[in-house]
Order: structure tokens, then sequence, then C-alpha cells
């Protein structure tokens, strides 16, 4: 991921705090607080992967950060970026062999979760309490393991997703602000905060594709037809509007200026940003509404993709296909990503953003069942099985603030995570 993906001091302080106006200043020191973004960039066998958090109050006096790191970022303005390339077992504990074993059928607890019933299944991760008779684990623990081989044996990784692989990590200063006088407070480990929570877990294990395809992945609460249910607009945002910021910026530096667009599963709103000058945009959607709405759109087109998994449209046209909030929804995805390998143009990119906001009655099973970072391994399989495309990446965001006057601010200060896979037509 490029610079292209700065995150505004804005968005990080001033305008979306929730601390009184701080005291700016223009270089760090270790007595000042400072906000930071992590972009943690690492190649898998398919795909290249950049994963960002931002963290909005640093101390270098008191957090540790790995000492490459920590001399390149003391004494530096707002905007000044270190960064340092780690080889396996660099920047987290490297991969222990010891680690991965096979554990007995029976010591998986399948009925681990109060109403519904857990079959392990190939590549899908899993919490470690649901590990019996294991030294060392107990049930309460949630930290993520990976199964790797099922049957009357079950291979477990125990081991961190990341443990084998070599990473770049980079700190880019998003703020300075003199320290106020603190008591207690937590420490941060730089290491953990960029890796923990999910990095890792969006790409299969040792190559082998994740079985996401068992236990009737693409059913859904709601059985009635789409076009029923997407019959009354909603014209509203399903993001906050510092993730929809970031949605627009990723689109604004992955789609071409001048170039037409299709903008799938399209609604009131398209993401783009103000500045990006398209020669056409097309709208697909389920309500002729909101697309009516969307002031964008050049040409719109409603049309059920669930019912009828095939894109209206000639081959080889687009620049690019976005699709944002929707790729849940998707009952066909494998259909819906071969079309629109076809519409594309060679070169052309199908841009899919999403977060952990979805209509309950209309996403697909499996959807809800995956880690958030394994649903970027799901669209990620869908690319695969497709074929035929290439340049694949993922790219996720989390940490920023929610704006003040967002409605959910006072119960959730954070702004939505974001996620997006994208690949080219080869």
């Amino acid at each position: 991921m490029d610079e292209g993906m700065f995150v505004p001091p804005s968005e990080v302080i001033g305008e979306s705090s929730h601390d009184a106006a701080p005291v700016e200043l223009e270089r760090t020191s270790r007595y000042a607080i400072c906000a930071m973004r992590f972009d943690l960039r690492w190649q898998s066998e398919n795909a290249r992967h950049t994963d960002s958090q931002v963290s909005q109050k640093l101390n270098l006096w008191r957090d540790i950060f790995p000492p490459e790191l920590e001399a390149g970022v003391l004494d530096q303005p707002v905007g000044h970026m270190a960064a340092h390339h780690y080889p396996a077992g660099g920047l987290i504990e490297s991969y222990r062999q010891r680690d991965s074993l096979t554990i007995k059928s029976n010591h998986f607890n399948r009925a681990f979760r109060k109403g519904s019933f857990i079959e392990p299944r190939m590549g899908r991760f899993y919490p470690k309490g649901v590990i019996a008779a294991v030294g060392g684990i107990f049930p309460e623990d949630a930290t993520p393991f990976r199964v790797t081989q099922s049957g009357e044996g079950i291979g477990v990784d125990l081991n961190h997703p990341l443990a084998a692989r070599e990473m770049n990590l980079s700190a880019t200063i998003l703020n300075i602000r003199q320290a106020g006088e603190e008591h207690g407070g937590v420490c941060h480990d730089i290491a953990e905060l960029a890796t923990i929570g999910g990095p890792g877990m969006q790409v299969r294990w040792d190559d082998q594709p994740t079985d996401f395809w068992s236990d009737d992945p693409f059913v859904r609460l709601s059985n009635e037809a789409d076009a029923f249910f997407y019959q009354m607009p909603r014209m509203v945002d399903h993001i906050d509007r510092a993730a929809s910021r970031q949605i627009e910026r990723l689109y604004g530096r992955l789609i071409p200026r001048g170039g037409e667009v299709l903008d799938l599963m399209s609604s009131w709103n398209s993401h783009l940003p103000e500045d990006l000058k398209l020669s056409h945009l097309a709208g697909l959607g389920l309500n002729q509404e909101e697309l009516d709405a969307n002031p964008r759109l050049q040409e719109r087109l409603v049309h059920d993709l669930n019912l009828k998994p095939v894109l209206p449209y000639e081959d080889s046209r687009f620049d690019a296909i976005v699709c944002t909030l929707s790729v849940e929804y998707l009952v066909k995805p494998i259909e819906i990503f071969t079309e629109a390998l076809r519409v594309l143009k060679p070169g052309g990119r199908l841009i899919l953003t999403f977060s952990n906001r979805w209509f309950q009655p209309k996403v697909i099973k499996i959807w809800q069942d995956l880690h958030e970072f394994e649903r970027m391994g799901l669209v990620l399989e869908y690319f695969l099985l497709a074929g035929g495309f290439t340049n694949l990446e993922t790219w996720s965001l989390r940490g920023l603030l929610r704006p003040l006057d967002d409605k959910y601010a006072k119960q959730m200060p954070f702004a939505d995570p974001l996620y997006a896979v994208w690949g080219e037509k080869a």
C-alpha cells in the first residue's frame, strides 16, 4: 500500500477528537503524546497484504517500540514515516513446530457455542477454548488457532498466523501534542499492536484451499425474494463518515481517471471521491428510488444478482468494478466474479470493500460464522476460484475515531473497521 492511503490528522484528532483541544507540537519527543498509523505489509502465496492500525495515544517514553522504529520516529515532524523490514521471527515469535499438533476428534468441543454446532473445517480459525485436554489451554481462551487437518485426528496450528512470514512495518506520525499529567495508563507493545487481532488470518494455510463450502454457507435467515426485501428504499449510511472517507480514498487511488466504472449492488451513494472524473458510471442495484437518488450515476439498472447471476453488459467494457458493503449478500459469488471478469477490460480492477455491519435477514451464513479477517480470505477465495485475476491485494484499517456528531459516538468512539480485497483481470 503506497502513500495514497495516508490517514489525515483531522481524522485522528481535531474535528474527530473525543478529547479537549490539545496543544500541538512540531516534533516528537519522549515526553509527547503521538497519534500514529502502523502499516504492516506482507506477502502470501497468492496476494499482497497491508494491515493498518491507527493508535491515538502513544508515549515514546512509556510504550515499547521496536528499536529500529523508535529511532526512526524520535524527533520527527507530523507526516514523517519510518519503516523496517523484519525476517520471519524478527517482529513476533518465530514459528514453533511443537505448536503444530494433532488432537483427538473428541477433544474438539463442537458444542462450544450455545445453540450452535461447530464442525472443524480445513484452514478455518476457531477460539482455542474449543480444545479440550491439552495442557495450558482453557475454555475461556478466545485466541484464534487454525485447523490444518480434519478427521479422526484434527490438526491444529497454535502459532500466530504470521509467525513464518517476512514483514515490513512502518509508522507514520499523524499528530503530536503536549502530554498532560498522567497517572497509570496502558503500556503498548507496538509489535503486538500491529499484529494482533487478525492479520494473517486472511490467507490459506500452506497454500491449500480453505474449506468455506461445508455447512450450507450461503443459506440466509430470510428466504423471501431479494426484490421484496429491498422494495423499500433505505437512504441511510451503512458506515460512519470517517470510514466512508477512507473508502473514497481507496477508490480514488485504484480507479483510473477518465475510466468507465460499474458500481455493483449500487445504492444512493457510490462512495467515490468528488474529484474523481469518470467517462461513465453505471449502477446496478435492487431499488430504483435509491439508484435515482444517486447523482453520480449516468446509467441505472435494477437487477437481482442472486436470482440471475449475470451482468447484462458487453464484454470488456469497464475499467473498474466496485462493490461497496454488499459482497456478504451474494449467494452465487463465483458466478458473479466470473461475470465481472468478462465485463472488465484487461487490467481492469474488481474492488470489494466491507465492514462488520450488514442486514441480518440477508447476509449469508458463512459471513457471520467467520472472524472479520477471515472474511477477506473468503473473498480472496472467490477471486481464486473464478480464475483469471492477478495482482490480488487485501487491506484492513482499524483505529480511526468516529466523528463526534455520529449518533453512536458515545457508545463506540472508534470508527467502523474497513476491509478491502481487489484484483485485476489478467
